[in-house]
């Protein structure tokens, strides 16, 4: 996975709207950023640094090498967006929504993601590290080169999106929604094999 590219000792800056959607080269730190933006916005090579997003929606965003640490997300727009090696960290992203997205080379890391939303979207190269991600969505994705780490998945949604290559091993969760077809290839704990037999109407006997 390719980190992000990012100058060392980016100026601070404050965030303005402004006519040009281009923003590069620079650092917002303990900012609230508040607004709506509906033609395509532009962050490359940014660091966001405990910053707010309050009742932001910017469709067809386009991130890359953007780093956001400590930031708060929830409930923010990205969708139809293309993010390019980005580092999600220690951020809340409660209600996120990331669907029909293209993301390749992404890393969430110990991030509070429950009840995002990912469907219809394309994940390359893409980590969710020790990450809530309960009752997230990711309805229909394609996935490649995807791995969940320690994280929380109870009651996500991986409807109609292939698990072929993906090892669930380490996760917590008792519930998923998952197409069966699609488990085929999929790594699971022994228990978790268990807990997915049932879910065919698979009778378990003890033999102890």
């Amino acid at each position: 996975m390719q980190k992000p590219r990012i100058p060392h000792d980016l100026p601070l800056e404050t965030f303005e709207v402004t006519d040009d959607p281009y923003y590069s080269l620079c650092m917002f730190e303990n900012e609230l950023i508040h607004h709506d933006m509906f033609q395509p916005i532009y962050f490359h090579q940014v660091i966001f640094k405990h910053v707010r997003f309050e009742n932001v929606s910017f469709p067809n965003i386009d991130l890359m090498d953007v780093i956001f640490d400590h930031c708060d997300l929830s409930n923010v727009d990205f969708s139809s967006g293309m993010i390019h090696r980005v580092h999600f960290k220690n951020c809340k992203m409660l209600g996120m929504n990331f669907s029909e997205t293209t993301l390749g080379h992404v890393r969430i890391e110990s991030c509070q993601a429950g009840l995002s939303a990912f469907g219809f979207s394309r994940l390359k190269h893409v980590l969710f590290d020790e990450c809530f991600l309960e009752k997230s969505d990711f309805y229909e994705c394609q996935f490649k080169k995807v791995q969940f780490q320690e994280c929380q998945l109870n009651e996500a949604n991986f409807a109609n999106t292939s698990l072929n290559g993906v090892d669930l091993s380490t996760n917590s969760f008792e519930r998923l929604t998952v197409s069966l077809p699609e488990l085929s290839g999929c790594t699971v704990s022994s228990e978790q094999a268990i807990g997915f037999a049932k879910l065919i109407g698979l009778n378990i006997k003890d033999d102890s």
